[in-house]
């Protein structure tokens, strides 16, 4: 059970410091609302290299995090 729990604790400060590490894909949520810049909040802006991959480490970390919680909550449940 503690080993679950650290694997969990991990995996969530590794999703915290890649999703810290991955630059903003728009003009952000504040020019979308002023209408700044011709409203590019919405564009699709294709990733590449290192960005691609932080991406999609983090997309796969998350999955693991949802499926982690699952087990942590069932496992805590039987004992």
């Amino acid at each position: 059970m503690v080993a679950l729990e650290i694997i969990f604790l991990i995996v969530a400060i590794i999703i915290i410091i890649l999703s810290l590490l991955q630059g903003g894909k728009s003009d952000g949520a504040s020019s979308s609302i002023m209408g700044g810049m011709g409203n590019k909040s919405f564009t699709d802006l294709k990733e590449r290299g290192v960005e691609k991959a932080l991406s999609i480490i983090t997309f796969f970390l998350a999955g693991a995090f949802f499926l982690l919680a699952i087990i942590v909550r069932i496992v805590e449940k039987t004992l």
